[in-house]
């Protein structure tokens, strides 16, 4: 697979201008996905994140990141479990920082009363000490940060050990989702939460829906390179709530609009206020 966007690993959005410069366009996908065995699928490569996210919103996960490494699903429609394992960076001389994340949960089929999802997630990614993986040398996309003493290069101050709780509940058009977070190694700012509803589905034409979140992330709640790269500007450190809506005027195309009302710097308050105007079209 291809996208646009440079190397930025949680988005493929590419800025125009530049007085018509010419714009890259790089691998996004490269994987293998066996299914040899009964309601497993094996992944390895550059693949889609599979990680569970309520309602496809990122608490913890961007939707464009692309995890390298291997995982595994397994889920019979009632039971369902995966696990992941990633490396953030593979080159030795850098120093390997190899993550993983587990999940596993239910699919209940309630009838008259829809369908309800719960699960429960555990991830390790050791980075203590550790340099940017991205990026410039100073940004740590609001997680805490020190000054090593002998090298005087920045580091990541803690490690990420998180527990998550996760729920997803579907009844006709009408969701509620709602996901939580909290950094074991991590002594503050520990916590992230989300909590949301959306009504409708806009694939067809003359189709709407529309999706309302809250979301607060505190600065070590999770790691802030690969969390969603929209709300608060990207990162960690960040509250507030996300609204959009979308129509659908054709079968293949609709046009969505997000409007974001976030604050950011949680220890010193800043309003950080986004709107995005998207025109789809799939095939």
């Amino acid at each position: 697979g291809l996208a646009t966007g440079g190397d930025d690993p949680v988005s493929s959005n590419q800025t125009i201008g530049g007085g018509g410069s010419s714009k890259d366009i790089k691998i996004d996908l490269a994987y293998f996905d066996w299914s040899g065995l009964e309601n497993t699928n094996i992944i390895g490569g550059k693949y889609k994140n599979f990680l569970i996210r309520p309602a496809k919103k990122g608490l913890r996960w961007d939707g464009d990141w692309r995890p390298e490494g291997l995982g595994v699903v397994w889920d019979n429609d009632f039971i369902f479990a995966q696990a992941l394992g990633t490396w953030l960076e593979g080159d030795s001389n850098k120093g390997t920082e190899f993550g993983w994340a587990l999940q596993a949960g239910f699919n209940f089929k309630t009838g008259d009363w829809g369908k309800l999802k719960v699960g429960a997630g555990y991830s390790v990614f050791d980075i203590a000490g550790g340099t940017p993986i991205f990026g410039d040398p100073d940004d740590f996309y609001g997680n805490s940060f020190v000054r090593n003493p002998l090298t005087g290069n920045l580091e990541f101050a803690y490690n990420y050990h998180n527990i998550e709780a996760f729920a997803e509940w579907g009844i006709g058009k009408f969701t509620l989702f709602a996901d939580y977070t909290i950094n074991q190694d991590a002594p503050d700012d520990d916590t992230g939460y989300l909590f949301g509803a959306k009504y409708g589905s806009a694939k067809d034409k003359g189709q709407w829906d529309f999706t309302y979140f809250y979301a607060r992330k505190e600065k070590d709640a999770m790691i802030g390179l690969v969390t969603d790269s929209d709300f608060g500007g990207g990162g960690t450190d960040s509250r507030g709530h996300a609204f959009s809506g979308t129509y659908a005027f054709h079968k293949a195309w609709n046009f969505k609009a997000t409007y974001f009302i976030n604050q950011v710097n949680l220890d010193d308050e800043k309003d950080y206020d986004r709107l995005m105007l998207d025109l789809n079209f799939k095939f």
